[in-house]
């Protein structure tokens, strides 16, 4: 069967857009090569970058974050900018920390079984702050209290306000696709901080200046 023009022209972008992720990835290997050069990072850590950034887990990432971006128009300023946070987080990865995940949930009637936390008016990313006990992600396991939101099909809201981040996760319908890292303590930390500006508004609320 023939290509349309338009499915051509996607086919080309897609394979243009490849092209220019793997000059940077190529770009990324010949810095590390300049630095080992001049001795200014230890060989072993960037013989560690080198392998990771050549390895099938770093395209995986790599996959996350263009999925992320992948609503942008203008790719030109993205690519580099999926490239990088992708070469970040997979050698984060290697060192033991969290990486970005894809998570696939099929909404109900019910929505999807979690509330978030957090947000932009609150100076904070948003988290995953409940998993509801027989909910969609209960059930399906696959996305954990303490999960940072980073996108929701495709739409990132890593610098969303609450309500945005809200209103994206109601109005999604059938399979919902979501970004997530798992950072538990920088949860903990967030649950503190509103547990100690509760208190203190209720420390001064009316009732607390009232004489007996």
């Amino acid at each position: 069967m023939a290509q349309t023009h338009g499915e051509h022209s996607s086919n080309a972008s897609s394979v243009e857009r490849n092209c220019r992720l793997e000059r940077d990835i190529q770009r990324i290997l010949e810095l590390t090569a300049h630095l080992e050069k001049n001795g200014e990072i230890s060989p072993s850590r960037l013989a560690d970058l080198r392998n990771i950034l050549q390895s099938p887990f770093f395209h995986a990432v790599r996959e996350v974050y263009e999925h992320v971006y992948s609503v942008d128009d203008s790719f030109d300023q993205i690519s580099p900018a999926a490239a990088a946070k992708a070469t970040v987080a997979a050698f984060a990865a290697a060192e033991g920390h969290s990486h970005p995940r894809i998570v696939d949930l099929a909404k109900t009637d019910q929505g999807l079984g979690f509330n978030v936390m957090g947000g932009r008016e609150q100076n904070s990313p948003i988290y995953i702050s409940r998993i509801i006990p027989g909910g969609v992600a209960d059930r399906e396991a696959s996305l954990k209290r303490g999960d940072q939101l980073l996108a929701v099909n495709g739409v990132n809201v890593e610098r969303e306000s609450h309500e945005k981040a809200v209103e994206l996760l109601k109005s999604a319908q059938g399979r919902v696709k979501l970004v997530v890292r798992y950072t538990p303590k920088l949860l903990d930390e967030m649950e503190k901080r509103f547990e100690r500006q509760r208190s203190r508004i209720h420390q001064q609320s009316p009732e607390a200046f009232m004489k007996p």
